[in-house]
């Protein structure tokens, strides 16, 4: 059975109340809820809402969503990825292990590939998680796959020293984009922190910053265990961007919301499917239409 939209959801909250009262403003809280918005920011933004249509006189359906769609929009945030095309390029990409995170790199390679440089050779696959021989072998099949170059060295080899190979590689070319998987093991935080620490300072002073992203992968439906996941990477390295997996804004979705308002960070990417084109650049105003009708 599929799941009721937020859209279904919030019609069908209308369709049960005769009067917008106290009690419809609860219930409306319970559904921003329930689509991962987290619980604090959803009745933040119900108490706000309720507020402004008291003052508004506003008690029609069509005029109370578009209130909320104007609430929450300054809340969701997008963002360009966008490589300097004459210099060369870094984007470290983070997530914790089970989220898409080197299918992502695969999916990310190609698109710029082909979309932004229009050549292979300008992109580079650095296998910098090196803890999961697994994920070694799997970028190496996408590399395959997709005719794109992966630098990588044995499993439990320095995932510093993966990065700086590839680097240096891109340098000999004077330009291009190097895009690097990470470990994900978030059970043992204290060592994954100083890894991308580590990661981060060796490619901090080999790239401009300008040239230097870090972006997070993050699954769609985790809700609010993914906006922890940003914190935790957030606080380590800094982020740029997140790039959501099994996305599909019409039934979760809220995620995007408290990443834009609690955190800052903005969405890049959107993925949503196996295959190397499925993948689109993440467009805030697509996000809100799909979402609110």
């Amino acid at each position: 059975m599929a799941k009721l939209t937020f859209m279904e959801k919030l019609r069908k909250l209308f369709g049960i109340k005769s009067k917008y009262d106290e009690e419809f403003f609860e219930e409306l809280g319970d559904t921003l809820i329930e689509s991962d918005i987290g619980a604090k920011l959803a009745f933040d933004i119900v108490d706000q809402l309720e507020e402004e249509c008291k003052k508004e006189k506003i008690f029609d359906e069509n005029l109370i969503v578009q209130k909320l769609k104007e609430l929450l929009t300054p809340c969701v945030l997008q963002t360009r990825l966008e490589p300097v095309k004459d210099k060369v390029n870094v984007y470290l990409v983070l997530g914790v292990n089970g989220v898409g995170k080197t299918t992502s790199v695969a999916k990310m390679a190609a698109w710029f590939a082909d979309k932004y440089f229009g050549s292979k050779d300008d992109v580079i696959m650095a296998a910098s998680d090196t803890f999961r021989a697994a994920a070694i072998d799997q970028l190496k099949f996408h590399g395959e796959k997709t005719g794109i170059r992966v630098v990588a060295h044995q499993d439990g080899s320095d995932p510093s020293a993966v990065v700086f190979d590839a680097i240096q590689a891109m340098s000999s070319k004077g330009k291009g984009l190097v895009l690097a998987d990470t470990a994900g093991r978030l059970h043992n935080k204290e060592n994954l922190v100083k890894e991308l620490q580590k990661i981060d300072r060796t490619i901090s002073q080999k790239v401009d910053k300008d040239c230097y992203k870090k972006i997070l992968v993050l699954d769609a439906t985790t809700g609010q265990n993914g906006l922890r996941q940003a914190e935790v990477f957030n606080d380590a390295v800094g982020l740029d961007a997140v790039i959501l997996t099994k996305f599909d804004s019409t039934a979760k979705g809220g995620m995007v919301v408290s990443l834009g308002k609690e955190l800052s960070i903005p969405v890049a990417f959107v993925c949503f499917g196996e295959k190397y084109p499925d993948i689109d650049v993440f467009d805030s105003e697509k996000y809100m239409k799909e979402l609110l009708g």
